[in-house]
């Protein structure tokens, strides 16, 4: 699917965003699942005991989801033409904590919630877990019956430019506000001691650099522009020496750094300070502090500065991204079990 052929396509999804969001509703379950929230909240919590890495990978599974023909679980069936195997995809993770959560959800309320509420819900606690705002989430979502594994390439991967992202972001009905707010989820977190030495060692021991695949920002390491052995200029030159020790040219491109004990996860503004000192994980991070990136430089300075104004344009971004073309009223079903249709 071509770029214009993508941008047309989401033109039509964002235009049924805002017929949505009166449909949408936080008391939707106060009656058929009072508990939802505090099911899904002790899950989260026992998950996370398990895997430091949950909260993060559970927004990203709602990200993935809602920018694809809308935020309607398509992402979690399985099957030939699934979502999940599709390239953008293949890092994904999270769906056994899904599928715990929908278990527990089934046993206090039998055919009531939606695998697509219960993504939406997820990221939310996830985020207000590790510190992050919380926010009141518009429920009543249904289920898709299909796949959409050919609309999988609008994810953005993170090696388009900061123009290309901008104008997928607009076509779907967000400003650039919401934008640099929704980039702000890009990983803040504290490196794990097997590896704390070295950053320490060079004064970057807060610096998101665990949550991608190396495969995500190699090219600004070793063939920036292409152009063989050459660094991206805008990366703060310690910082990709760092990054080089970790993502060792040679080295296995395809796999998370591998964590072997304990790291904190926090989310606050940490990245938007990163920004402004070079520090940018991916291409289209740093762009947003760039000079080609002009309208979205004041938007990170102020970010950097509150964090409080950075919780309230991420809650309302996130909220704006939930009701992304959600199937609603007898559109699409209730799954029992979220990877596959009844």
């Amino acid at each position: 699917m071509s770029w214009f052929q993508m941008i047309t396509t989401l033109f039509v999804v964002a235009i049924m965003v805002g017929a949505s969001n009166a449909q949408l509703s936080a008391t939707f379950y106060a009656k058929t699942c009072p508990n939802v929230s505090t099911i899904v909240r002790n899950v989260l919590q026992q998950a996370q005991q398990n895997d430091i890495w949950i909260f993060p990978k559970l927004v990203r599974l709602h990200f993935h989801d809602c920018f694809v023909h809308g935020c309607d679980a398509s992402l979690l069936l399985n099957g030939t033409d699934s979502e999940k195997t599709a390239t953008p995809n293949l890092s994904t993770d999270g769906y056994a904590v899904i599928d715990d959560i929908k278990t527990a959800l089934e046993k206090a309320c039998p055919r009531v919630v939606s695998c697509a509420d219960i993504l939406a819900l997820a990221a939310q606690i996830s985020v207000s877990l590790g510190g992050g705002p919380r926010w009141k989430v518009p429920l009543g979502r249904r289920d898709s019956r299909t796949a959409h594994r050919e609309g999988t390439g609008t994810i953005p991967t993170g090696h388009e430019s900061l123009a290309n992202v901008a104008t997928l972001f607009r076509s779907m009905g967000f400003d650039s506000t919401d934008l640099v707010a929704l980039s702000g989820m890009h990983k803040h977190l504290l490196i794990n001691s097997r590896i704390k030495s070295l950053f320490e060692d060079l004064n970057l021991i807060n610096i998101p650099i665990l949550g991608a695949r190396c495969a995500a920002f190699m090219d600004r390491l070793y063939n920036f522009n292409n152009v063989s052995g050459k660094t991206d200029p805008t990366l703060n030159a310690t910082y990709a020496n760092a990054l080089k020790q970790l993502c060792p040219k040679s080295g296995d491109v395809t796999s998370l750094i591998d964590l072997d004990e304990q790291t904190s996860l926090t989310f606050d503004n940490n990245y938007f300070l990163n920004l402004q000192n070079r520090r940018g994980l991916l291409q289209t991070d740093q762009e947003l502090f760039s000079t080609n990136g002009a309208e979205t430089v004041a938007i990170v300075n102020r970010f950097a500065r509150s964090q409080s104004q950075f919780f309230s344009r991420f809650a309302k971004a996130m909220i704006k991204m939930g009701n992304i073309n959600p199937l609603i009223g007898t559109n699409g079903e209730i799954r029992l079990d979220c990877k596959k249709i009844n």
